[in-house]
C-alpha cells in the first residue's frame, strides 16, 4: 500500500515533524518549505545512502563541494544566461501567470493551437515570452543591478561546478577514464508555477553525478546507470511497479544531449489518467562533450572562431594509451533529495487496523532511512527504577544507532506515534525487566513482540537493523 496523494503525506509531514511551512508565523513563502526535526534526518539518511553508494562502494567516483555563487562567465558559456528559460504566458480573463509548455491545447480546423489556461479555461492568452529561472543577485558593497561587473546569480544545478573542476580532480586524484564526480548541494530556480509540495520548489537540493568516458562507451553506460538507479531506488524503499522510464523525445532533449530517459514516480495515483499519475523522478542524460568543450580555452567552430574567449584551462582527456587527446562524453544521473524523499513517504504510508478495529498509520521505511531507529518506551513513568533502566538502555543504545526516551504517554499511544514516523523498533521497560533484566522488543511492521536479554540487546537490534 501507498499514500492515496500528496495530500496524505502533507498532513503527516506537519503532524509528526517532516516538513513545515516556510515562514509560517508570518503567512509563509510560495512553494518554500523547512525539514523539521524528523524530516532532516531523512533527508541525510537519503544523501547518505546515495553518497555510500556511489562514492563509498564504486571505485571509480570522487565527491566534490562546489560554490553556489561562480564567476557569472560560468552561466555565459554554459548557456544558461540565453537558454534557461520557460514559455510564459498571461491570461487576459483572469490574469493568471502560466507556463506554456504546462498547458492543454487543441488544434482547429486550419490547424491553429489554442492554448487553455489551467485556472479559468480560456483561450484569450498572450503571446509566449522566455522567462529566464535563474536568480540574480548582485556582489560587493556598491554592487547593483546595473553593472555588469557585478552581476551574479544563485546556481541552477550543481553540474556546472563539476564540470569546471574537473581537470582540478582529474589531475589530483590521477584519475583515468571512466570515472565520476559526485556532489549533493543547493540549486535555485525561479520557478513559474512551483506546487504540489516539496515536488516543485524554487529552492531544492540535487544529488547529480558526472560520469566522464570515452565516446563510444557512451551509450552502453547511460544504460547501465539506468539499471543502477532502478536498483538504487529499490533498496531504498520505492517499489518498481510505482516507477517507470519515459524517453525523452527529439523535441523534449535538451541541446546539448544525445538521449535523455526519465525515471519517473507515481507522484500522482489519484489521476484517472494514469500517464498523468506519474511524473519526474530523475532524469539520466547522455550530454556528449558539450559541457567540457564549452568551458575550454581551445575549441573552435568551423569557421575557425574561438568558442570560449575566457576561459584559461583546456578541460580536454590526455589518453597515455592512444596518445589521444579529446573532450570526454559526460553521463549524468541527476536525482533531487525533495523529489526523492516525496517519493520513499509515499511508498512507505500504510494503514493497519489494530485489534481494537481502529485505524493506524505505519510508515515502512527501510532500517537504514529511519529517522529514528528505535524508541525506548518505559511503561511506568512514576517508578524511578524503571525510568532509570530505561533510560540507561537508551544512552547504551545511542552510539550505535539513533535511539530516543519517550514517556509521554500511555503505551498504545506511544507505539502508535514511533509507527507513525517509521521507528523500526520500540523497547519496553516494565515492572518485569527489574526481575529479569530483559526488554521487550516490538516490531513495527508486524507488531510482534519477544523478550531479550538487556546486555543482548544493542547486538539484537544491530543485527535486526541491518
Amino acid at each position: 500500500m501507498a499514500a492515496e496523494n500528496i495530500e496524505t503525506i502533507v498532513s503527516l509531514a506537519k503532524r509528526r515533524g517532516f516538513v513545515f511551512p516556510a515562514s509560517d508565523i508570518y503567512g509563509g513563502l510560495g512553494s518554500s518549505w523547512d525539514y523539521g526535526q524528523l524530516g532532516v534526518e531523512l533527508a541525510n539518511n537519503i544523501k547518505k545512502s546515495w553518497w555510500n553508494w556511489l562514492v563509498y562502494e564504486r571505485d571509480d567516483i570522487e565527491g566534490i563541494d562546489s560554490s553556489i555563487i561562480q564567476n557569472r562567465l560560468v552561466w555565459k558559456y554554459s548557456g544558461h544566461e540565453d537558454t534557461f528559460s520557460d514559455p510564459l504566458v498571461d491570461c487576459r480573463e483572469c490574469n493568471a501567470r502560466l507556463r506554456q509548455d504546462k498547458l492543454e491545447f487543441e488544434t482547429d480546423a486550419s490547424g491553429t493551437v489554442k492554448y487553455e489556461c489551467s485556472n479559468c479555461g480560456s483561450t484569450n492568452l498572450t503571446e509566449p515570452r522566455d522567462f529566464n529561472l535563474m536568480f540574480r543577485t548582485t556582489l560587493g558593497a556598491a554592487s547593483s543591478d546595473e553593472d555588469p561587473m557585478a552581476l551574479a546569480y544563485l546556481r541552477p544545478e550543481t553540474a556546472q561546478g563539476i564540470f569546471i573542476n574537473f581537470a582540478n580532480v582529474l589531475n589530483t586524484s590521477r584519475r583515468k577514464l571512466p570515472f565520476g564526480i559526485a556532489q549533493i548541494g543547493k540549486s535555485f530556480r525561479n520557478e513559474v508555477t512551483p506546487g504540489n509540495f516539496i515536488f516543485r520548489t524554487r529552492e531544492f537540493e540535487q544529488m547529480e553525478m558526472e560520469y566522464f568516458c570515452r565516446p563510444e562507451d557512451a551509450p552502453q553506460l547511460l544504460e547501465d546507470w539506468i539499471a543502477n538507479f532502478q536498483n538504487w531506488f529499490a533498496s531504498i524503499g520505492i517499489s518498481a511497479e510505482n516507477l517507470k522510464l519515459y524517453e525523452q523525445t527529439a523535441d523534449e532533449l535538451a541541446h546539448y544531449a544525445a538521449r535523455t530517459v526519465d525515471i519517473l514516480y507515481r507522484f500522482f495515483p489519484e489521476r484517472e489518467d494514469e500517464v498523468k499519475q506519474f511524473d519526474e523522478l530523475m532524469g539520466i542524460a547522455n550530454r556528449t562533450d558539450f559541457d567540457l568543450k564549452t568551458h575550454s580555452k581551445k575549441p573552435e567552430d568551423a569557421e575557425g572562431r574561438r568558442l570560449n574567449i575566457d576561459s584559461t584551462e583546456d578541460l580536454s582527456y590526455f589518453d597515455e594509451a592512444t596518445k589521444q587527446r579529446f573532450y570526454p562524453y559526460v553521463i549524468e544521473p541527476a536525482v533531487g533529495v525533495n523529489r526523492t524523499l516525496l517519493a520513499v513517504l509515499m511508498d512507505a504510508y500504510t494503514e493497519k487496523i489494530n485489534d481494537k478495529g481502529e485505524k493506524r498509520v505505519i510508515l515502512k521505511l527501510k532500517p537504514e532511512l529511519a529517522p529514528i531507529k528505535v524508541a525506548v518506551l518505559p511503561l511506568a513513568k512514576n517508578n524511578s527504577e524503571i525510568v532509570e533502566m530505561a533510560r540507561k538502555i537508551k544512552k547504551n543504545l545511542q552510539p550505535a544507532m539513533r535511539a530516543v526516551y519517550d514517556d509521554t504517554g500511555g503505551i498504545g499511544k506511544l507505539y502508535a506515534r514511533q509507527d507513525e514516523i517509521g521507528t523500526p523498533f520500540c523497547v519496553t521497560i516494565d515492572h518485569e525487566s527489574l526481575q529479569d533484566n530483559a526488554a521487550t522488543v516490538r516490531d513495527r511492521d508486524t507488531w510482534e513482540q519477544e523478550r531479550i536479554n538487556v546486555n543482548e540487546l544493542k547486538s539484537h537490534l544491530q543485527k535486526r537493523l541491518l
